[in-house]
């Protein structure tokens, strides 16, 4: 898919400088220029200014923060943008943003240092004991490691991968809704990857597990870091082999076949049943790129 890194949170080639991550001198100069800068999270929601419907990460001056709450995001241009967890915003205007409800309205470099900056320090949040002897473990400089000081094992952040299917057979394609979901929302069927399996393997088993649907040939599309909390989702093609659903109520609220025609009336607001993914979500990315048959 030539648009496949136009998906949200992706495409913004942030230069995440890893190799500064292991040089720890180097790091220190280019936190102490004066263009170093540092963007706020409170609660994994970012600090954004701006108006409502063009809405600016927001970036702070490094200078007082404590070194050992940063996470160092990358470069832009010559300097460096590290992303803090606060209680409250210090200084300048702002306001904090759902990262769900702003996510398609920020630029790529925004959405992408939010999105980073969200998922590592969420994980930095629920990991902070040892695995391995359960004592407390300490960030390492950067902020991509933690590190145990009784006996010695290091911890990287995760990312969990989850296929995410436009399934379709003939004209149709495969939608459903998941308990709790907001009125008339339908969605492309997901779900996570389980150790030993290859995405192909997994698409075929989320799709026969939650809607009763046989899929034969799978092909890959596109895919976007979903940091709530940490996740990788891999957009696949798969076609039906079959058309009979039988929804598992423990993973499904209900599915069923929409017709391209009716698909697109969905995503012009016309359908009265039902509505669209929210959109900066890859589903709503990929069924309009099928509908702009733009997926080859």
């Amino acid at each position: 898919m030539e648009t496949a890194e136009l998906v949200t949170f992706g495409g913004s080639g942030l230069d995440r400088a890893e190799d500064l991550r292991r040089d720890p001198e180097a790091l220190a100069a280019l936190r102490a220029r004066p263009g170093a800068r540092r963007v706020l999270l409170r609660a994994g929601e970012p600090l954004v200014e701006g108006s409502e419907a063009a809405p600016r990460l927001a970036r702070r001056p490094i200078e007082g923060a404590a070194s050992e709450g940063l996470v160092f995001l990358g470069r832009e241009g010559d300097e460096g943008v590290w992303a803090e967890a606060v209680e409250s915003a210090e200084e300048g205007e702002g306001r904090w943003g759902d990262l769900r409800g702003v996510m398609a309205r920020l630029s790529p470099r925004d959405a992408e240092l939010a999105a980073t900056g969200k998922a590592v320090l969420g994980w930095h949040t629920s990991h902070g004991f040892c695995s391995a002897c359960g004592t407390r473990s300490r960030p390492a400089p950067a902020g991509w490691r933690r590190d145990c000081p009784s006996c010695g094992t290091q911890h990287f952040p995760r990312t969990d991968p989850v296929v995410i299917m436009l399934v379709t057979h003939g004209n149709d394609v495969l939608v459903g809704r998941s308990p709790g979901w907001p009125e008339g929302m339908f969605s492309l069927l997901a779900g996570f990857m389980e150790p030993g399996e290859t995405v192909e393997a997994a698409v075929r088993r989320e799709v026969w597990e939650e809607a009763g649907v046989r899929v034969g040939r799978v092909g890959y599309l596109a895919s976007q870091p979903w940091p709530f909390p940490a996740s990788l989702m891999l957009g696949c093609r798969g076609e039906a082999l079959t058309r009979e659903i039988a929804v598992d109520p423990q993973e499904l609220e209900a599915a069923l076949w929409v017709p391209r025609e009716r698909m697109m009336g969905v995503f012009e607001g016309r359908d009265p049943e039902i509505r669209a993914p929210r959109h900066g979500a890859i589903a709503a990315f990929l069924l309009r790129e099928w509908l702009a048959d733009r997926l080859d």
